[in-house]
């Protein structure tokens, strides 16, 4: 059996405004600030002579690596975005478009918040979801009052009511 992986479906080049700062700082923060200091760490650790042994020198070099891989990431990927930084019209502000909050009423009577943002804004804890996940392909272009059915992987059904779409935030 080989290594070979089939490669991965592009994921959506949209972006809010906010995501996009974000992921703009974190590039200049590695760039400007971060990858100086290590450099700075592994010059000093090559000096101490022996490099083969020498597990400052190593571990700088694996960060440096890291660093560089996750800029030419953000580099390339920020080249592409399409940043989506307004709101729809007045009379389509109670359908669900990229950038919304979505209030969703369950089954059980429970809320839930979601904002449909870009598969780069993803953060665990948060209440984003990617426009590329099954929930969210299923809320885009609904109306307030639609309901719309969630199946599970393991098959199981959950039903949905859109209760609220805000697009000033939650």
């Amino acid at each position: 059996m080989g290594r070979w992986r089939p490669p991965q479906p592009r994921s959506s080049k949209y972006i809010t405004s906010e995501g996009y700062q974000r992921l703009n700082q974190e590039l200049k923060y590695l760039w400007k600030v971060k990858r100086p200091e290590i450099t700075q760490s592994v010059k000093e650790a090559a000096a101490q002579g022996d490099r083969s042994e020498n597990a400052e020198y190593i571990y700088g070099k694996k960060q440096l690596r890291e660093i560089d891989r996750r800029v030419r990431y953000l580099s390339k990927r920020l080249e592409d975005m399409v940043v989506v930084d307004r709101a729809p019209d007045p009379d389509k502000r109670d359908t669900v478009f990229f950038g919304a909050w979505v209030t969703l009423l369950d089954e059980n009577e429970q809320e839930k918040c979601h904002r449909i943002v870009g598969p780069d804004e993803i953060d665990a804890g948060s209440d984003y979801i990617s426009m590329d996940s099954p929930l969210a392909r299923l809320l885009l272009k609904k109306q307030l009052g639609d309901e719309i059915c969630l199946i599970k992987p393991d098959g199981n059904e959950v039903w949905y009511e859109i209760i609220k779409v805000d697009y000033e935030g939650s």
